[in-house]
């Protein structure tokens, strides 16, 4: 019996981890290409706002943080940098910085979710036409899908 318990204890513990490493590698595996260091210049160049994302942020963590510098246009938010992968991460603006995950939830009401984030070494994502970047003063990666905060800059 013991040892039926230990296979059995084996084999949950090998299905978890694979299902976990699974939620981590699939974002990396399915990112497309980062975007040219050429499309990116030129689109920062664009930019009427700047901001950075830090490392060291109240709730980022080995496995969600972000670094490098965004640039904010009325047509684009451009990452120049890198975030940590992961899955179903959205961009959004917010009329406050915050660095937790509990100002993230307060504030989501006044948030404006932009798009979605495809890739972890840099990144452009369109802004719509119907928003105002200059409401706003600050960017944020959040993943929907585990209500995880990434990173955040202020740009304003």
């Amino acid at each position: 019996m013991p040892k039926r318990l230990l296979l059995l204890a084996s084999h949950a513990f090998a299905a978890l981890a694979g299902f976990g490493l699974g939620i981590y590698l699939l974002p990396i595996l399915t990112a497309p290409p980062a975007p040219s260091q050429v499309e990116l210049a030129t689109l920062a160049g664009q930019a009427t706002y700047s901001g950075e994302f830090r490392r060291d942020l109240k709730d980022s963590d080995p496995l969600h943080w972000g670094e490098g510098r965004i640039s904010v246009s009325t047509h684009n938010i451009v990452l120049t940098g890198r975030i940590a992968p992961g899955p179903d991460y959205k961009l959004y603006l917010s009329p406050e910085f915050v660095e937790t995950e509990a100002d993230f939830i307060r504030l989501k009401p006044q948030m404006q979710r932009v798009g979605e984030v495809r890739t972890f070494d840099n990144f452009i994502v369109p802004v719509p036409a119907t928003v105002d970047v200059a409401r706003y003063t600050t960017v944020i990666v959040w993943c929907e899908s585990f209500s995880q905060f990434i990173t955040a800059a202020r740009y304003r």
